[in-house]
């Protein structure tokens, strides 16, 4: 939008403000210089002025400092003025396309005349006596409503000072019914500022920063979809990462350490714990399992994370091949810490774990299989991105740039990850220039389709574009390859990011749940399954639409064969 682009652009504190005037179109002309010269007047020169010139109507912004003790007067004189020139001068209207709101209201019996004004004041009253719609925005006995109550923009940081609050952001937010959406956030940023600011007492500073643990920090997604349709490219994620980051002491930072530095020993721990819990559900069944989880994670305050049915059992990594292929090419295939980590859930038909079945399926497509070395010592950083723990992040970001030089020769071989979020994180580094990175999405449809013989099934399937799909712009390519396999795809309406957010699904499971509130009743009865990029991600895909989703990979494998020729 042009309105938050212009916005965007004024000084750090100041309030925008946007009006909208229209006169006849015979008058535009003049009266656009009329309202230029009233900015001279005023001090506000450098103002924009914009609109639809066939209709005679012109949106104006100005950017006053209201923190300026005689900004509220200069104000209240330039309003005066501009609502008297287009009234008095022109016979125009004070509003077109916008509503009236509480800016216009003291202005309302200037421009109907008295007898109108009246007859709008009785009509109110007969279907709204106790004033309980809209109270004093339209209709209004304080002659300097406009005045009061002005929302101020106070500074926070420069990653969000541009924001105007118009909520573009908001519709891909998956905690926008939850708890607060991105504008939500940052408004709560403000408020919370201009208390310090004020001198607050502490009281109801400290109430709002307390609240806003949860309601702003704990139950941001970051996952950057806000950036995408902000018109200026604010990104509240990497704000809240910040702020994150800024809470993490020296405790949080020795942690983050020690499992860095024993990451292989961390996930082959976790994918005991795994085996445990998949094992106890085969035995007592997702009744008495959920009941029994569910008091432990209750007891423990929230702090065990949450267990569901759709739990994966231990991942495991695929063996290497019988011989080599020097007659092949060569691929470096990158199995992020999760798929290694996590395998199918109990009940799900495919049973191989997703290492297991992309080198299986590469290895299908006619490529030589490169692991690097030391896999399960590596990640991408990511899950310390998202704890607030960018050291420890890029140490480990850098730790895969030099096994995947190793491992691709330096940089001769193509390099695929299994998982998008893991792939956008390396993209987003400074990685060694000669490095090929693909998403298995990227892959799968620019080089292993054509490699493979397609037999297409008459089933429905769901496909969920995960947040990093979208960020790198891949969601064409995964529906492509699902419409290569089956008859028919579905990609449901109104979901954007499914909220998992890394571990947040274990330990904020709400946010999940709200996210995903709309996918069981968009899927039909004929979709039995769904094909997304990230292994956490899936898991709760599965449990909000009560079927199995799984890689994209799995759908490939098993629609296809050898190309014989």
């Amino acid at each position: 939008g042009l309105f938050p682009s212009v916005g965007s652009a004024r000084a750090t504190g100041t309030t925008v403000i946007i009006e909208d005037v229209a006169v006849p179109v015979p008058q535009l002309a003049a009266m656009t210089l009329d309202l230029q010269r009233l900015f001279g007047q005023h001090g506000y020169a450098g103002s924009i002025i914009f609109g639809h010139a066939l209709e005679g109507n012109l949106h104006f912004v100005i950017t006053p400092d209201f923190a300026k003790p005689d900004e509220t007067e200069r104000y209240k004189n330039f309003m005066d003025d501009v609502c008297h020139m287009i009234v008095d001068r022109y016979d125009g209207s004070l509003k077109a396309e916008h509503g009236t709101g509480r800016n216009i209201a003291p202005f309302v019996e200037l421009e109907w005349g008295q007898q109108a004004y009246q007859l709008m004041r009785e009509i109110k009253m007969l279907f709204d006596p106790g004033h309980l719609l809209n109270p004093g925005v339209i209709l209004n006995d304080d002659p300097e409503v406009h005045l009061k109550n002005i929302k101020p923009m106070a500074a926070v940081d420069p990653l969000v000072d541009k924001c105007i609050e118009c909520g573009f952001c908001e519709p891909n937010c998956p905690s926008r019914a939850l708890t607060l959406s991105p504008r939500q956030r940052i408004a709560g940023l403000r408020e919370m500022a201009r208390l310090q600011a004020a001198g607050d007492d502490g009281q109801q500073l400290q109430a709002i920063d307390e609240s806003y643990q949860y309601q702003g920090l704990d139950t941001c997604a970051a996952d950057s979809l806000c950036s995408l349709t902000c018109p200026v490219g604010i990104n509240t994620g990497t704000m809240m990462l910040k702020k994150r980051r800024q809470q993490r002491g020296q405790t949080a930072q020795r942690i983050g350490n020690w499992v860095a530095n024993h990451f292989s020993g961390v996930t082959t721990a976790t994918r005991f714990n795994l085996a445990a819990a998949h094992l106890s559900h085969t035995v007592f069944g997702s009744t008495v399992q959920g009941s029994v989880t569910g008091a432990m994670r209750k007891l423990s305050g929230d702090r065990l994370p949450l267990w569901n049915r759709y739990m994966p059992s231990a991942g495991a990594m695929p063996k290497p091949a019988a011989s080599a292929a020097p007659d092949r090419p060569r691929v470096v295939y990158f199995p992020s810490c999760a798929s290694r980590t996590m395998g199918p859930a109990k009940g799900d038909p495919e049973t191989d774990a997703l290492p297991v079945k992309t080198a299986a399926l590469l290895r299908k497509a006619g490529f030589e299989v490169i692991l690097p070395e030391d896999s399960n010592a590596l990640c991408c950083g990511q899950p310390f991105e998202s704890k607030g723990l960018p050291a420890q992040a890029d140490a480990k970001r850098r730790e895969v740039e030099q096994a995947l030089l190793k491992a691709s020769r330096n940089g001769q071989d193509p390099i695929v990850f299994d998982t998008t979020p893991c792939v956008f994180r390396v993209k987003k580094g400074p990685a060694p220039a000669p490095l090929k990175l693909y998403d298995i999405t990227e892959f799968l449809h620019d080089v292993v389709l054509e490699r493979l013989t397609i037999h297409k099934r008459p089933e429905t399937v769901a496909i969920h574009p995960t947040c990093s799909n979208i960020n790198m712009g891949l969601q064409a390519k995964l529906k492509a390859i699902a419409e290569a396999c089956v008859e028919n795809v579905i990609v449901p309406d109104r979901i954007s990011c499914c909220g998992w957010a890394g571990d947040k699904g274990f330990t904020r499971p709400e946010l999940n749940a709200s996210a995903l509130r709309d996918l069981s009743a968009a899927l039909p009865e004929d979709c039995t399954s769904g094909y997304s990029t990230s292994r956490t991600c899936e898991i709760g895909l599965s449990l909000h639409s009560g079927r199995y989703y799984r890689s994209i990979v799995y759908l490939v494998d098993r629609c296809s064969q050898p190309n014989t020729g």
